[in-house]
């Protein structure tokens, strides 16, 4: 009976040590050694209520850097995404550009743009745009990169904050991007669409 008392108490102890060793393999404590200027501007970010703590600040810069693809940017001055070079430009800017282009050119210009946007989706991140199924990543994806809020609601896009506000553009983009057919219901954001269509996706 004295070895059963031990035997059990030995196989409590394994127990223990496994969930200890667990834990230590899933939980790694880094210790980071920040100058005064780095400390200095991240505590006054947390004193303005803007981060709420150090952990969670790394956490989003992480989320941030993986998502955009920083480590393939040569900074400062070129950055990509995959395949895909892109550059910090206020709206402004755009907007110059796009209003020197006749207003019923914009949805056909805009499927170009779409058409390039796929491609390039399809080679950084290998999702088919054309394919119902991968839209919330695709969606994702145009969020992260800035061009606005999207989500799909049965047979209806929106975009919410749009980047760019011209409902035409926006149409010829999506539909050059998701090989859909849409319909507008909304000139102002957010920016409603309809899906009239799904096409099969066209073969590369």
């Amino acid at each position: 009976m004295l070895r059963d008392i031990a035997s059990m108490q030995e196989a409590d102890k394994k127990r223990l040590r496994e969930m200890v060793n667990k834990g230590e393999e899933t939980t790694k404590r880094t210790t980071i050694i920040l100058d005064k200027a780095e400390r200095d501007f991240i505590d006054s970010l947390i004193k303005e209520g803007k981060e709420p703590g150090i952990k969670p600040l790394i956490s989003k810069m992480l989320d941030v850097y993986r998502n955009m693809m920083i480590y393939d940017w040569r900074f400062p001055g070129e950055y990509y995404c995959g395949i895909s070079r892109i550059a910090f430009v206020n709206v402004e800017l755009l907007n110059i550009l796009i209003q020197q282009i006749p207003k019923e050119r914009w949805r056909e210009i805009g499927k170009k743009m779409g058409d390039a946007l796929k491609i390039s989706m399809e080679t950084t991140l290998g999702v088919q745009a054309a394919r119902q199924e991968n839209w919330e990543d695709v969606f994702k994806r145009l969020m992260v990169q800035g061009l606005g809020d999207f989500c799909l609601k049965d047979k209806y896009i929106l975009i919410k904050t749009p980047f760019i506000g011209y409902v035409e553009l926006w149409a010829g983009i999506l539909e050059g991007l998701l090989e859909t057919e849409l319909t507008m219901k909304t000139t102002v954001p957010p920016l409603v669409f309809e899906i009239k269509t799904k096409q099969e996706p066209r073969a590369l």
